[in-house]
This record gives C-alpha cells, sequence and structure tokens, in this order.
C-alpha cells in the first residue's frame, strides 16, 4: 500500500468523518426554524396557557431526550469507523472482515442519517398530541391538524437534503480511503440509491415538499376572522424552491459528474487516445457501468498493444489482414506482386565481422529498405531472409497498379542503398551490393502452419520465380530484374530494357527479364 497517500490527501479528506458527521445539523437547524415559526403563528394561538407550558415542557424534554439519543447513535456508527479510517490513512493493513464491514457501513450512511433524523421528527407526532390531549382543558381539534402539519413540512426538509449532503460528502471524502483497491458497487449488504430511487427522492424534496407544505398550509384549519398574513406560507415556499434548488444541484453533481466523465472519456477514446481512465467511486448503477469502460479501455489497449506488437513482428499491413480475417488456418489466391532482395556476398562480410558489427550493418540495411518498401510504397514485408527479405504487393491497399509500386519502390531501394554506402564509406567500411528480383502472378496469401504455430505468408509459383529471379542478378550482373509478368501488368514500363531469356530453376523454358536502364 502507498505509505505516503496520506500527505497527498486534502484537507477534506483528511477530515471526512467529521465532516459528514456535521452534514445535517444545517438541515435540521432549518427544519427546527420553519417548525418554530410555525408553533409561534398557528399553534400557540390555538393552547390555553397551561397547555402551552405542557407544550413547552415536553419540547424540553424531547429535546434532552430524543435528539441527543439521535445524536448517540449517529456518533457511535462513524465512530465504528474511526479505527479503520485511521489505520487506512496511514496506510496500516485493516482485517478484512472489518474492513468490509467499514466499506459497508460506509455505503448505508445516508440511510442511517435518513432514518435517525427520521424517527426524529415522525417521533413527535404522536408525543406531542398524545402529551397535549392529556393537559389541563379542552383541546381544540385544529391542533389535530397543525401539529402533524407542522412537523412533516419540517421532516420533509431536514430528511431528504440530509440524505443527499450526506450520500455527497461520503463519496468524495471517505470512497477515496476505503475504497482504493476495491469497488464499492461489489460490497455485499449494502443499500445503495438506485438512479431511479435517486430521481423519486429528489422529486420529494424538490416538488414534494414545497407542494405538500403549501398543500398543508391550506388544507390547515384556520381561525375565523384571525389575522393570518401570507408571509409564512411564501416564506416556506421560499424555502420549498430554495432546498429544491439545492437538492437539484446535488444530484446534478450524483448523477451528471460520472455522466460527464463518461462522455468525456469516450471521445477521448474515439480519438485515439487509450490512456484514459475514469476514477469515479460509486455504489450504483454508475459503479458496473464505470467498472465496464475502464475494463472495456484496458482491453482495448491490450488489443492494441498486441496489434503493435504484431506489427513489429509481421508488418502493419499483415497485422491488419490477419486482424480482419478468421484467424483460423486458410489462404485466399490473388495475384500479387512478389519482391526479393538479397545482400550480395553477405556471409563472406561476416566471416571478417565480429557478430555485433555483423547485426548492426544487417539493422541498418533493413531498417532503411523496410521503410522504403513499407511507409513510401505501401509494401507487406513478409518474411526477413537472413541477409533480405520477401515483400507483397497486391490489391489489399486499395491500388490496382501492385507492379508499378514493386517496381518503383525497388528502384527507391537502390537510391537509398547509395546513400547508406556513402555513410558506410566515411566509417570506414566497405560499400554494399544487393540483388533484387521481382515477379507478378497468382499466389495463396493467408495463415500458414499449424493451428499452434502459424504464419501469414504467400506461396506458389509466383513465390518461386520471384526468388529465382532474385538469384540471376547475380550471374546477370544487374541490381534489378523483373520478369515479363511483372511488365506487362505495368502501367508504366519507362526506363527498361528487355534482356535475352534466361534460364531459371524449376522451368523447363528461359523465361524473359527486364533491367532497370540507368
Amino acid at each position: 500500500m502507498d505509505r505516503d497517500a496520506p500527505h497527498r490527501l486534502n484537507w477534506a479528506v483528511r477530515h471526512g468523518i467529521w465532516l459528514i458527521g456535521i452534514a445535517p445539523i444545517l438541515p435540521q437547524i432549518i427544519g427546527s426554524v420553519v417548525n418554530i415559526w410555525y408553533n409561534l403563528i398557528h399553534i400557540q394561538p390555538l393552547m390555553s396557557g397551561a397547555q402551552h407550558a405542557v407544550f413547552l415542557r415536553t419540547i424540553m424534554l424531547f429535546n434532552l431526550v430524543v435528539y441527543p439519543a439521535a445524536v448517540i447513535v449517529w456518533v457511535w456508527v462513524l465512530r465504528s469507523l474511526w479505527s479503520p479510517w485511521n489505520r487506512l490513512m496511514h496506510g496500516q493493513a485493516v482485517a478484512s472482515e472489518d474492513l468490509q464491514r467499514a466499506r459497508r457501513r460506509v455505503i448505508n450512511l445516508p440511510w442511517w442519517a435518513m432514518g435517525l433524523c427520521g424517527s426524529g421528527w415522525l417521533l413527535c407526532i404522536p408525543v406531542f398530541l398524545i402529551v397535549l390531549s392529556r393537559a389541563p382543558g379542552s383541546l381544540d381539534p385544529r391542533l389535530y391538524a397543525h401539529l402533524p402539519t407542522s412537523f412533516l413540512i419540517s421532516a420533509l426538509i431536514a430528511i431528504t437534503h440530509s440524505f443527499f449532503a450526506i450520500e455527497l460528502l461520503g463519496q468524495r471524502l471517505l470512497y477515496p480511503v476505503f475504497f482504493r483497491d476495491a469497488r464499492p458497487a461489489d460490497i455485499p449488504g449494502t443499500l445503495a440509491l438506485s438512479l431511479q430511487g435517486r430521481g423519486l427522492l429528489w422529486a420529494v424534496s424538490a416538488g414534494l415538499c414545497p407542494i405538500a407544505s403549501l398543500l398543508l398550509l391550506m388544507l390547515a384549519p384556520h381561525e375565523p376572522g384571525g389575522t393570518d398574513t401570507p408571509w409564512f406560507a411564501l416564506a416556506v415556499g421560499g424555502l420549498g424552491i430554495g432546498f429544491g434548488l439545492t437538492t437539484a444541484w446535488m444530484v446534478g453533481l450524483l448523477v451528471t459528474e460520472p455522466v460527464n466523465q463518461l462522455k468525456q472519456a469516450a471521445r477521448r477514446v474515439a480519438g485515439g487516445d487509450l490512456g484514459v481512465q475514469v476514477s469515479l467511486l460509486r455504489a450504483d448503477e454508475f459503479g458496473p457501468l464505470i467498472d465496464e469502460f475502464n475494463r472495456m479501455i484496458l482491453e482495448m489497449r491490450e488489443k492494441n498493444r498486441l496489434k503493435e506488437t504484431l506489427g513489429t513482428h509481421v508488418g502493419q499491413q499483415a497485422a491488419r489482414r490477419i486482424l480482419s480475417r478468421d484467424p483460423g488456418l486458410g489462404g485466399v489466391e490473388e495475384e500479387v506482386t512478389v519482391l526479393f532482395v538479397d545482400i550480395r556476398n553477405f556471409s563472406a562480410r561476416c566471416a571478417r565481422s565480429t557478430p555485433q558489427e555483423a547485426v548492426s550493418l544487417l539493422n541498418q540495411f533493413l531498417a532503411e529498405m523496410v521503410e522504403v518498401v513499407e511507409q513510401k510504397h505501401d509494401g507487406m514485408v513478409n518474411k526477413f531472409l537472413g541477409d533480405g527479405f520477401m515483400a507483397l504487393f497486391g490489391c489489399w491497399d486499395g491500388r490496382e497498379a501492385h507492379a508499378d509500386a514493386a517496381v518503383t519502390a525497388g528502384r527507391d531501394m537502390l537510391v537509398r542503398l547509395e546513400d547508406l554506402n556513402a555513410r558506410l564509406v566515411l566509417e570506414g567500411q566497405a560499400p554494399l551490393a544487393i540483388g533484387i528480383g521481382i515477379h507478378t502472378g497468382r499466389a495463396v496469401v493467408g495463415s500458414l502452419g499449424s493451428p499452434r504455430r502459424m504464419e501469414y505468408t504467400a506461396i506458389g509459383n509466383t513465390v518461386n520465380v520471384a526468388s529465382r529471379v532474385e538469384e540471376l542478378t547475380k550471374a546477370v550482373g544487374e541490381p534489378l530484374l523483373l520478369t515479363a509478368a511483372t511488365y506487362a501488368a505495368l502501367c508504366s514500363q519507362v526506363g527498361l530494357e528487355a534482356l535475352p531469356p534466361q534460364q531459371i530453376k524449376g522451368h523447363s523454358e528461359p523465361i524473359v527479364i527486364y533491367r532497370l536502364v540507368q
């Protein structure tokens, strides 16, 4: 575990438990202010002096018993998190069972607060009605409407906003500590508020609370000829609207933030950035969604790495063709132009050099030639053959003139070799000479081999002829030769000259070949 993590955490996270502990205070104070104001305007005038005295004593006794009890339970709940939280903050290990229990409690904290706040407020209704019914004198029947109205309005304000405040702070301050190596959505025994439930609770807080409060005020009986003013109703409506906006802001943070982060991450992925990751920790439906999104990015990253690795070993063109086809064995017969290149007398040169020098020289040569074939002419370097390689040119890149591409690539390779030889001479090394053979025809191209070991390549007489033509460059004394089949497939035959027919191995009849005219 990262022992330096506590020093990087901000002040709010370091004091997360205490901040969450005091989070319900403001909603409770607002609810109490509304309750007291309602009592002064609507309830106190309906009581006799003796009844009002009993009412005040009951308020004091209730506040001295019920609310401290609720606070004690709330502190006990938070206190149960203190030990694992403190150990995690200092990079210490926590027993698996204790950590699992603490994680469940962290996720369920909003429900603990809702239960305690709801119990405290709703218990007022039966307690105060029972006590007042036993007070001296007859009880005004209108109190049976005003008292529940008073406590319900206050409860609706206090409960819903306490829930959202604790949920929001919990995700911001406690989740980063308790879920560093776990996913909140995977913790059993939790009751995370679903998106549907959150929408319902938001509707209760932002819509039902102010509307219900005003309806309760309207339906509550009023004293005939009384001096009721609309100010209390306007104040309740204004508080309801204000708290509704506050709830909408908190719900917006809880709902729109993951949506926005997922949207931004998806845009970055679409732009080719696979290093993105959504780091939000959620116990609701967003949790599995974020986890699956991050898992998808990891899989895409791995596939991209495999694709790049595959392209490095077999060439980008071959990699794309392999990934776009059935990965099983098999090939497709198609017309291709095959190019073979080989360094002349390289074996003798290696005998006079150290292995490191030979490998360094070969890598310089191959780097130059492969770039010409693949980067400049969209060819496919199919396999390396000691001191040379075989390259394929075909229609897979959307270009029909693959014979032209092969011949132009061969010409450019000779030009690039001159530059390489110039550098070798400056370094005191002997220049290189190469032979290039090109032939066009039908070949089977695809994955060949066994189910355990496959190779993407081309086979057929076309490949054999191209190889023999490359060998023929030594006898003819030309650096580049191409067959009549390639010549016929060219769209432009500028700079070529026919040579006398030549006999090649495996063919009974001589073949017509062409050389470059310098």
